[in-house]
């Protein structure tokens, strides 16, 4: 086929999960409790169907097979996540060597397939004992994460040289104490401030341990969902919400995690509206001196917003909503599945962005996707035809490679996800893969758009 969109040589072509998305074996391998397994057990009726986070896609029986699938679609990377419950049951002390094992099998049988390990340490999945503490609330918990991520680094950092710390960070900030769509269901914005200033410190901690081992071509950096906050209108107003969401909801940990410190207006709204967290001394240092080698992006719709059209209520509490409204532009491209609109120029947005405002880091899209719900729909001959998500791709990636070849420093890409697998509270309602996977069976097929990422990772373009 001939390649009108050529990528740069070694580009990254692979794709993305989460532990507690995948692995299941929640009650097996000596694995504790994190705050899913506690949630579900809580509340199940609060999870799409009532399907919890016991097996999910069953990767931890089934990661030879999958890694089998991941090369014969071409796939040169993949991003896994360790999850810290399992490694470290009750997140202190002892280590798990079942987990241990089950890592190392996974990492050694992705490198025999000439597949690249990036390894993430935190994806929204706290041991339930550090959450009973406070979780992100709690000084004790950024200590104990540190002490996660050494062992990580000394156990499997002689394979694995791409680390992250963390998975959108801003998500359990978000979830779990401002909107309530994540366990611990708290509504207050200066604890949310809180857990997300102590998941920066956590951060740094975390990027100076690791800079003590000597991992070989080792770079360490944070996975950031960079959602642009696009203006209604270039009224003063507009520009003002936009520029408030953009420091609230991007800033927020790109600041700090790249250039090493936090946007003085941010800071400066804070504490005018008394939600300013509790910090140390020595923590504006060591967040100074622990910026990222490498800088994933997640992007999968914009954020539309413009001026407040009422006053908030004096008597609810503090959120960031009391400076933007929410947007719906008028013949916007929609997901109608998961009611997100499609703009594949916003990858394009980020990536200039990071060129022009953040010394132009080195990055690569760690997440891009298209959940669609009830795919066997379009099930034509045994597979799943899912022309929609391949266009989806393609935009995207014209998109990214117009921003390669205007300079940005972007490695890579990454889909949202190799095969369905288990979303939080949605389950498996919306499915993201590149293989299906049946929820009883747990059998894998390939979808169409299998088989033309296959030829883009072949060609390295399309």
């Amino acid at each position: 086929m001939s390649v009108q969109y050529k990528f740069p040589e070694g580009f990254w072509w692979g794709s993305a999960t989460s532990a507690t998305q995948i692995e299941g074996a929640a009650n097996e391998g000596g694995k504790g409790r994190n705050i899913w397994d506690e949630w579900y057990e809580q509340e199940s009726n609060r999870f799409f169907e009532g399907v919890g986070p016991q097996t999910t896609s069953d990767f931890y029986h089934r990661y030879k097979e999958d890694v089998q699938l991941m090369k014969q679609i071409g796939h040169n990377t993949f991003r896994l996540s360790i999850s810290w419950s399992r490694l470290i049951p009750g997140g202190r002390g002892e280590v798990n060597q079942e987990a241990v094992t089950f890592y190392n099998n996974v990492i050694d049988e992705l490198i025999a397939n000439d597949i690249e390990p990036f390894v993430n340490l935190y994806h929204f999945d706290m041991p339930l004992e550090l959450q009973n503490e406070g979780g992100w609330e709690s000084r004790d918990v950024v200590e104990a994460y540190a002490e996660y991520a050494k062992h990580a680094f000394r156990l499997f950092g002689d394979r694995v040289s791409k680390w992250f710390t963390f998975n959108e960070p801003i998500v359990p900030v978000e979830g779990g104490y401002l909107y309530d769509f994540h366990y611990p269901n708290v509504v207050d914005a200066k604890r949310a401030a809180q857990v997300a200033y102590h998941t920066m410190v956590a951060h740094a901690k975390a990027v100076e341990a690791f800079r003590t081992f000597d991992i070989k071509e080792g770079k360490i950096g944070i996975i950031l969902n960079l959602t642009p906050s696009y203006p209604r209108s270039q009224n003063p107003a507009d520009l003002r919400a936009s520029r408030i969401a953009d420091l609230f909801f991007n800033r927020s940990f790109l600041d700090p995690s790249v250039l090493g410190e936090y946007p003085q207006e941010l800071i400066d709204i804070l504490e005018e509206h008394g939600q300013l967290p509790v910090t140390e001394p020595g923590d504006k240092q060591l967040i100074k001196n622990n910026t990222v080698d490498l800088l994933g992006v997640n992007y999968y719709q914009p954020r539309r917003v413009k001026a407040k059209e009422t006053l908030p209520n004096p008597y609810g509490p503090f959120m960031p909503e009391w400076f933007f409204d929410h947007y719906e532009m008028p013949g916007r491209k929609m997901n109608k599945y998961r009611g997100w609109e499609i703009y594949e120029k916003g990858i394009y947005d980020i990536m200039m962005n990071l060129k022009e405002n953040y010394g132009n880091i080195e990055s690569f899209i760690s997440e891009n996707g298209m959940g669609v719900q009830d795919e066997e729909r379009f099930i034509e001959n045994g597979q799943i035809q899912d022309d929609y998500r391949i266009e989806f791709i393609k935009g995207h990636l014209e998109w990214l490679h117009k921003a390669i070849e205007e300079g940005a420093n972007t490695k890579g890409y990454h889909l949202w996800s190799f095969m369905d697998n288990w979303s939080w509270m949605n389950a498996y309602k919306n499915r993201y893969g590149f293989f299906s996977v049946d929820i009883e069976t747990k059998e894998r097929t390939p979808k169409k758009s299998a088989e033309w990422i296959k030829q883009v990772a072949e060609n390295n373009g399309f």
